[in-house]
Formats: structure tokens, sequence, C-alpha cells
């Protein structure tokens, strides 16, 4: 008879965990800026970073010091603690967020390491019974980076920057909301964990199948929330300069493209673990490597979109959201809810 081993989460289980998802993130962070740089050039027929190191490798290093060494000033007139604490609030929801979101699978440290054998690491730091919600609340919190930033500087362009930012995140979490209320109401639950145990009995119990729409409506909507193209409205730089990126430089820039990438990884797990299986294990290939394989094709997606698809305007970019895509997501709703009492 199978026995199942409930292992135990400890403080130091959490922060190891939180610590390896912080380098992690980090490090795809600054790599993911030469893969989209080289995934472009590809598509766009050019060399991309090739100079600097084997195949530009070194780009990432000479990037770094850039940022290391690049002058950090705060402008004349600014809201100085404002404006400095705002880029930390950007990437420092956007780690929150990952706290409930399933990186890599549980392991225990080996009995042989010191002061860490034996010591249980979860995939989530905290496993809450709402995780969904615990995800969609700290990535909207991140709103306040973008918009504090653009309003700390008394430059119109930040503040336009600024308002663009809160017009485009508070219109696009509507729809995020929406469009994963359906899958939740066939799962019952807000639990990361039991969106994985719901679709465990292969592909062809993927949310996928069942909620073709509403997988659609959170892409675009991920798009919008993550600035990726063609919703980069939010620092459009043929328009208003940067955005409320302005006049940042150095660290404090970087910290703002930090949270942008953590948080298109972070919609590529959500993507995976609600619509796409989760961590189930695909015929040979074990869940752990078709998790990463699934966020891997969410990522590159999100570079794809971006070297054959135009940006749009600032009206059409609500007209969408509040015209097509939102009242789409209300229907799946009520659909699937007559579906559900139907089938009741």
């Amino acid at each position: 008879m199978e026995t199942t081993i409930i292992h135990e989460v400890t403080w130091i289980g959490a922060a190891v965990k939180a610590l390896i998802a912080l380098l992690l993130v980090s490090a795809v962070a600054g790599f993911g800026t030469y893969i989209e740089r080289k995934v472009l050039a590809w598509m766009q027929r050019r060399p991309g970073p090739a100079h600097v190191g084997p195949f530009g490798l070194l780009q990432l290093a000479a990037d770094g010091i850039k940022l290391f060494t690049k002058e950090d000033f705060i402008p004349q007139f600014s809201n100085r603690f404002i404006f400095s604490i705002a880029p930390v609030i950007t990437a420092g929801t956007a780690f929150i967020a990952l706290a409930a979101v399933p990186l890599f699978p549980d392991f225990t440290f080996p009995e042989w390491i010191p002061l860490l054998g034996g010591v249980f690491v979860p995939s989530i730091a905290s496993d809450v019974d709402i995780g969904i919600l615990f995800v969609l609340a700290a990535m909207a919190a991140g709103l306040y980076g973008p918009l504090l930033a653009g309003m700390s500087q008394q430059n119109k362009w930040g503040i336009i920057g600024a308002a663009r930012t809160a017009v485009q995140f508070l219109s696009y979490e509507v729809v995020t909301g929406l469009s994963l209320l359906a899958p939740i109401m066939l799962v019952s639950s807000l639990s990361l964990v039991e969106f994985n145990d719901y679709q465990a009995g292969g592909i062809g119990s993927w949310m996928l199948w069942q909620q073709p729409l509403a997988f659609i409506l959170f892409l675009i909507a991920g798009f919008a929330e993550t600035n990726r193209t063609p919703f980069d409205l939010l620092e459009h730089e043929a328009e208003i300069v940067s955005g409320f990126v302005t006049e940042y430089s150095g660290l404090r820039w970087g910290l703002f493209f930090v949270g942008e990438y953590a948080n298109m990884i972070t919609i590529g797990v959500l993507a995976s673990v609600v619509f796409c299986g989760g961590y189930s294990d695909l015929w040979l290939i074990p869940g752990w490597l078709m998790m990463g394989l699934k966020v891997s094709f969410f990522f590159f997606l999100m570079l794809w979109v971006r070297a054959s698809w135009p940006h749009i305007r600032p009206d059409q970019l609500m007209w969408l959201s509040w015209k097509v895509l939102m009242p789409l997501a209300v229907v799946n709703v009520v659909i699937t809810g007559i579906v559900m009492m139907a089938m009741a």
C-alpha cells in the first residue's frame, strides 16, 4: 500500500524558497533581455548582440556594469522619497506575487548538507487557499510604482505616462479577473494546487479545452498588464518620451524592468497552472520539465507578438478592453454558469 509522506513546511524552507525565487527570477530577467534581443533579431533578419563575448553573451555583463555605474540622480523639484521608492514598489510587488506561485517542484536538502540538511523546500512559499486572488492582488498593487513614479517627477511626460499606466492597468485587471472567474467556477476553488489537481487526468483534462475563450482573454490581459507589445503604451517613447521612467536612470530604471520580466514569468506560470495542466506529467516528460517548457513557450509568445504586431493607439486600447474583452468575459461567465446549472 502506497503511503503519502507529508512534509512540514518550516520558516527555513519558506525562506529558502523565497531566496531561490528571487535569484532565479532576477537571473531570468537579466538573461531574458538577451533572449529577447536575439529572438527579435532572428525574426527581423539582423544579428542582434554579437560582438561582446561569444554569441554576444557578455552583453549581459556590459549592461549590468552600465546600470551600476550610470549616474543616479534625482530631478530638481521632485518628491525625493516617492521618486526613490517607486521602483522598489514595482519590483517588490512582482516578487511578492511569486510567493503563492509554484516555480519548481518540492525538494528536500540531503542530510549531509550543513545547516540545511533535511530541510523541506516547498514549491509554493505560501500555499494559501486564495492563491489566485493573492497573485492578482499583488500584481495589481504594482500599479502604485509607475503611478507614483510619474507623479513625483514634476514632469508633464511622467505625469502623462502615469495617467496612462493607471487607466491601462485598472481596465485590464477587470478583464483578467473576469477571464479567471469561469475557470474558478468549474474548479470551485481559488487554490492553485486545486487547479493543478483538477487537470491531473492528462492533456485532455486541461482547462484550455473547457475554457478557450477565457484562456485567450487572460493572455490578452496579461500582455497589457506586463506592458508588452502591442499594449506597451506606458512608456511609449514615440509619443511621450519614456513615460513614467522619463527621468530615471541607473539601477532605479533597471528595477522597473526587473518587475516587468518578473510579471511576465508570473503570467506564464498562471497560464500554465490554470489552463495548461500545471505540473502534471505528460507521457514520459516529468511535470517539472513540462512546467518549464510551458512557461518558456508563453515567454517566447510575448517576444513573438512584439516582433510581429504593431502598436495600437490609447483610444483603441480602451475600446478593446471595455467594448470587446470585458463583454466577452461576462458572456463567458454567464454561459459557464448556465451549463453548470444544466449539468447539475
